[in-house]
């Protein structure tokens, strides 16, 4: 930051009048705050770090107060930063205004390999913290062990639990599962059984694993009782609204099984609880069915939530929570955003796979590709439905998606007559062959031309541009004429 930017900052404060995500305001008028670690430590704890600007009295609405000693601040205020684990690297800038003297100290924000970053004078425990909105909270035991987690690259899919043995797995889904094992990968079809879930991760030692009870067991919940997902569809915008008959839910379930079948009952309660719109064009006859919520979109969610949500011990008494409100679907899945992606990178960047033994199995069940393709794929079905995009939350340990109806009701031209006012009024200046098979959403050039178009040249409502060469390949349309009410 350079003199000038620190004297804008001033500025920009005085008017505000307020803290933020990235900004702590400390006066240092007397001497130099005695305990800042906690700042220190979620400021590092964040991607884009922050700014501790020191010289303005928060409690005297910002009054511009000055630091006592410039120099000595700064050095107390490294000699606690080296205090910190790992030690935090500021950058410091002094300026002078009006005969006062103001000091900020720029954190970066460290490597998530890296945090949590933590007062080592109170240990990892209880010296980390996080910044929410202009507080500093200490971290949960969850979000300390799920930097370590990623640091340490724990396998939580692949955990395994003293009272289960191989008894507890579905001799016919295993069967399949190493069938197409063997048809698929050469390398494999020549070992043994044995050897082939132990090198799939299936099996630890003979002992079947988190992922392989998930993938294969008759009943998972026997051993893992809150892995499933809790289905609600509510009378409402928000959980706790009543509807006209005082029902709390107009449906609601627990669904459980293996992943495979907690992604197929998942997608029929969403059917079940969701409208289908059928219409009829009156003109080529054809049936289209129009889904509250695309069913595509909705599945790549529902598979994201059982992929990448968190299996360690930490969440196992947390189910996935699916809830359908009037206005909007809601999946709700332990565990936050995994690695160093962050929300503004998903679907743009290859994430790092939080449960790599449960996508693989996945991918070798055809239950999904495995191609990082999910949140495109979600986004892009949401604007072939002309609905809002979606929108992400990663919240201290849980991360949700959310899928808002239509911000307005689409027009649907179904009437001859609308269809063609709409098209002439598009036409009112010369299309091509494609723009009016655009317009109108057919696919087919020759089939836009010759049930819509030519009828209407024909009746004299449009006109082609080379009348003299009807089937020139840079023919144009344009109206001819107002269309009449």
């Amino acid at each position: 930051m350079t003199p000038n930017e620190l004297l804008e900052l001033l500025t920009l404060v005085r008017k505000t009048k307020a803290e933020t995500q990235t900004l702590e305001i400390k006066s240092a008028a007397g001497g130099c705050p005695a305990k800042i670690y906690d700042t220190l430590s979620s400021f590092s704890n964040q991607d884009d770090g922050g700014i501790i600007l020191f010289g303005l009295d928060e409690t005297n609405d910002f009054e511009e107060k000055g630091v006592y000693d410039a120099h000595d601040l700064q050095k107390h205020l490294v000699e606690q930063c080296n205090q910190m684990e790992p030690r935090v690297k500021p950058v410091l800038t002094v300026v002078s205004k009006d005969e006062k003297v103001f000091v900020s100290a720029e954190i970066p924000g460290i490597d998530i390999s890296e945090r949590p970053c933590f007062y080592a004078g109170r240990g990892r425990l209880r010296g980390s913290y996080i910044r929410l909105g202009d507080a500093d909270e200490p971290m949960n035991e969850y979000e300390i062990y799920s930097y370590e987690a990623f640091r340490k690259k724990y396998e939580d899919d692949v955990r395994t639990k003293e009272n289960i043995n191989k008894t507890a797995l579905s001799k016919i889904l295993l069967d399949e599962y190493l069938l197409k094992l063997k048809l698929n990968k050469a390398n494999l079809a020549q070992l043994s059984d044995e050897r082939i879930l132990e090198l799939m991760n299936m099996t630890r030692n003979g002992v079947p694993t988190l992922a392989s009870v998930l993938m294969f067991s008759d009943y998972p919940q026997a051993f893992f009782p809150q892995l499933c997902i809790i289905a609600t569809a509510i009378p409402g915008t928000k959980m706790g609204d009543i509807g006209a008959d005082g029902e709390r839910f107009i449906d609601n379930k627990r669904i459980e099984g293996t992943l495979s079948q907690m992604l197929d009952e998942a997608m029929m309660f969403v059917r079940k609880n969701t409208k289908v719109m059928t219409i009829i064009d009156s003109v080529t006859g054809e049936r289209i069915d129009r889904y509250e919520y695309p069913p595509v979109a909705v599945r790549e969610a529902i598979l994201n939530s059982l992929i990448h949500r968190d299996y360690s011990i930490h969440t196992e008494g947390m189910p996935i929570q699916l809830v359908i409100y009037e206005d909007r679907l809601e999946i709700t899945n332990p565990g936050g955003l995994y690695g160093r992606i962050s929300i503004n990178q998903l679907g743009k960047i290859q994430p790092d796979t939080r449960n790599p033994a449960v996508a693989v199995t996945m991918e070798i069940l055809n239950k999904t590709e495995n191609r990082y393709s999910g949140i495109p794929t979600i986004r892009r079905e949401l604007r072939k439905a002309s609905m809002p995009e979606p929108i992400f939350k990663d919240l201290r340990g849980s991360f949700i998606v959310s899928f808002y109806k239509k911000e307005q009701p689409t027009v649907l031209i179904t009437e001859a007559k609308n269809k063609i006012e709409q098209l002439l009024e598009f036409c009112s200046t010369f299309r091509t062959r494609k723009e009016i098979a655009d317009f109108l959403h057919i696919k087919t050039l020759t089939h836009a031309i010759k049930s819509h178009v030519m009828p209407l040249v024909e009746e004299g409502l449009m006109e082609m541009e080379f009348p003299d060469r009807p089937r020139s390949s840079k023919q144009r349309y344009k109206a001819a004429k107002t269309p009449k009410d």
